[in-house]
């Protein structure tokens, strides 16, 4: 049965339209207080720890967000989000829980004004069962997830909120357990499969823990996978560094009628998502009352698209972008600036000789601000380079592009089938329903991005790969196959990172969502960040057409 929240959403949400200037503040103060109590969660970030500040504060750090139609239920849409990366599965006593004075949130915009017309929110509670009598997390093997030997315990509440009004809890149930190793959980899945809940009004959920499913090499910050030293080109590439590791993951399964406007798919297909993570703040109070968790909740943590964060943003936007809204993206020139003017392919080729492509990079305003479609609003107004409509909100036939605002996010075409023979290159390899129209578990992201700053769609459809760099980072594949139905993530490991077992082989493409052939191959610290934002947070304070499903013929 669907109940009524007892808070509305708009006074829980009213600070997220004014909080650009303020957020920072409350942030700071929040990290500050963590500091100084010592209390845990003081570790990663949006996209694994690219951001400085959320990366002291792991239990609310987005790392990654998928939205794909759903392969074995293709009138379903899934969105997986996950949060505290680089979780080494022997991490105990306490592992990995979720915080309990967080909104964990996957936003939807349906029509392009860049604010969500549909949130869901997840809310979470602690039934820790250990008091003074143990230290384990479980005092035995567990086989299911009421197993009296399971001692710490965690539930969620599922809200959906619409076009900001008043939310309605849709789900209830409790959380799959951190999988703390062979001897305590003898069959996990088991354990996990218990926690998948129905949703109201159709569809399922499932908060658990979850082999990360980035798949990448993360060395491309050692000056861009290893200096061509030697003129020898990128040598260091090959190696899954996310192999072993795991991550708290919500995924979640329900009509595409849904979360399209107007619920008609056939009119307006598009949907733009993100995740976000808002902190409840804190009032700091003078001594002896100290910190005291009373004000509002301010976002701490964003993820729409890979990557964006971590190489497209310079180290000073980064905290700046994980604390604002998407409609708040093209007013900030410099944000602006990072996409029509990357660094990335300027240290590509001042490292290794390739050419940078000209700009303005109106290729990157579409795949990343605007969603690709004839008529996407560029930012100079000058006509779209990637002629093809495929996921921009303004081919929805019933959204007004007058209140179209460019910024940062996901966008899905929910009208484009699933193919039976996914190309983990997504649109780059000529498959039209994955990245970056959504994406997909088995999307090589990693590869695709670096194609596409190097301006592989810098003429449109179909792409030209830059020959030099098509083997990418030599990661094609995650380290585990993804599962072919709900909640398709694979399991977490059990066995810790430098365990061979981990290691990255060769893994051959799965049928899950996204895969195909390769393309050819040629706290001292805390306290002194909190203060930093806090500065800077009271400086800002003070300055205050038809759509159709698209084919691979009419992209072309």
């Amino acid at each position: 049965m669907s109940e009524s929240s007892p808070v509305s959403a708009g006074s829980q949400r009213w600070p997220r339209r004014r909080r650009a200037a303020t957020a920072m503040v409350i942030a700071g103060a929040t990290l500050a207080a963590t500091a100084l109590a010592l209390l845990p969660g003081t570790a990663s970030a949006s996209s694994h720890r690219e951001a400085p500040l959320i990366a002291a504060d792991p239990y609310v750090d987005n790392t990654d967000t998928y939205v794909f139609v759903s392969p074995d239920k293709p009138d379903t849409v899934t969105f997986v989000a996950n949060w505290f990366g680089l979780q080494e599965p022997n991490g105990g006593p306490n592992f990995y829980p979720w915080a309990t004075d967080a909104h964990y949130d996957i936003n939807v915009d349906v029509d392009g004004d860049a604010k969500a017309d549909t949130v869901y929110r997840w809310d979470f509670t602690t039934d820790d069962r250990r008091g003074t009598d143990t230290f384990l997390y479980n005092t035995g093997q567990v086989t299911s997830l009421n197993d009296p030997d399971l001692k710490f315990r965690q539930s969620y509440t599922l809200t959906e909120i619409k076009n900001d009004k008043r939310g309605k809890v849709i789900a209830k149930g409790q959380v799959a357990p951190s999988n703390t190793g062979p001897a305590s959980f003898p069959d996990y899945q088991k354990v996990r499969n218990e926690a998948i809940d129905p949703v109201d009004g159709g569809g399922q959920q499932l908060v658990t823990q979850a082999d990360d499913a980035f798949f990448l090499d993360l060395r491309v910050f050692d000056l861009l996978y290893g200096g061509n030293v030697g003129g020898n080109g990128p040598t260091e590439v090959g190696q899954d560094t996310l192999a072993g590791y795991s991550v708290n993951t919500i995924a979640l399964q329900v009509p595409i009628e849904d979360v399209v406007l107007k619920g008609d798919k056939a009119r307006n297909p598009v949907i733009g998502v993100w995740s976000d993570t808002e902190r409840r703040s804190l009032l700091l109070l003078p001594q002896p009352a100290g910190p005291r968790v009373t004000g509002p909740y301010v976002q701490v943590s964003r993820l729409g698209n890979p990557l964006v964060n971590e190489l497209v943003l310079p180290a000073g936007l980064k905290d700046t972008f994980n604390a604002i809204e998407p409609d708040k993206d093209a007013g900030i020139p410099a944000v602006v600036q990072r996409v029509t003017d990357p660094e990335v392919p300027k240290l590509v080729e001042a490292i290794y000789g390739i050419p940078a492509p000209k700009g303005p990079r109106n290729d990157l305003v579409e795949i990343f601000l605007t969603g690709v479609a004839t008529n996407a609003p560029t930012l100079d107004g000058t006509k779209p380079p990637i002629q093809a409509d495929l996921n921009s909100q303004v081919l929805n036939k019933d959204a007004n592009p007058k209140k179209f605002r460019p910024s940062e996010m996901i966008r899905l075409n929910t009208a484009v089938a699933p193919t039976a023979n996914p190309n983990r290159l997504g649109v780059l390899g000529g498959d039209l329903q994955g990245y970056p129209n959504g994406r997909r578990l088995a999307d090589d992201v990693v590869d695709i991005t670096i194609q596409a700053a190097e301006g592989a769609f810098a003429k449109g459809l179909p792409p030209v790969i830059v020959a030099p760099l098509a083997a990418g980072d030599a990661v094609d594949t995650n380290d585990k196959p993804f599962e072919k139905a709900f909640p398709y993530v694979a399991l977490p490991s059990n066995k810790s990172v430098n365990d061979a077992a981990n290691t990255q082989g060769a893994v051959p493409p799965v049928a899950g969502p996204g895969s195909g052939p390769s393309l050819p191959a040629p706290s001292v610290i805390a306290g002194l960040a909190a203060l930093a934002l806090l500065g800077t947070g009271l400086v800002l304070s003070v300055r205050n057409r038809r759509t159709t499903a698209p084919s691979a013929a009419t992209a072309a």
